[in-house]
């Protein structure tokens, strides 16, 4: 394990829901892809592990924020697709402006930076 990873940030308890319909946004994807697009869209801070990704994936569908079907990813192998609902853009909405209140209210306590720490 590389310092790289031991330093990077953990996903709060609740917000892997709101990447992955973030992240579906863009179209159709596999559980793989979007693993990797959380990575790379965060700057390389987020690794999403497969033991969180597809139960959350999972969570997602059995609410019916997201469908899924099979299909053949780039590398010819088996893979099912996942795509946003429209029940599912309308949480991704709800959870947007709930996240942005949480980072404006976190943000306040925090205040600005200290002189010198």
């Amino acid at each position: 394990m590389s310092t790289q990873d031991t330093n990077r940030l953990e996903l709060l308890q609740g917000t892997l829901d709101l990447l992955i319909l973030r992240t579906l946004i863009f179209g159709a994807q596999h559980g793989q892809g979007i693993a990797r697009a959380i990575q790379q869209t965060s700057g390389r801070e987020l690794l999403v592990e497969h033991g969180a990704l597809y139960p959350a994936l999972q969570r997602l569908e059995d609410r019916g924020w997201i469908s899924a079907r099979w299909g053949t990813s780039a590398t010819n192998r088996k893979a099912r697709f996942y795509t946003l609902t429209a029940a599912g853009r309308k949480q991704l909405a709800k959870e947007r402006t709930k996240w942005k209140r949480l980072v404006a209210a976190i943000d306040r306590i925090l205040g600005p930076e200290l002189a010198g720490g």
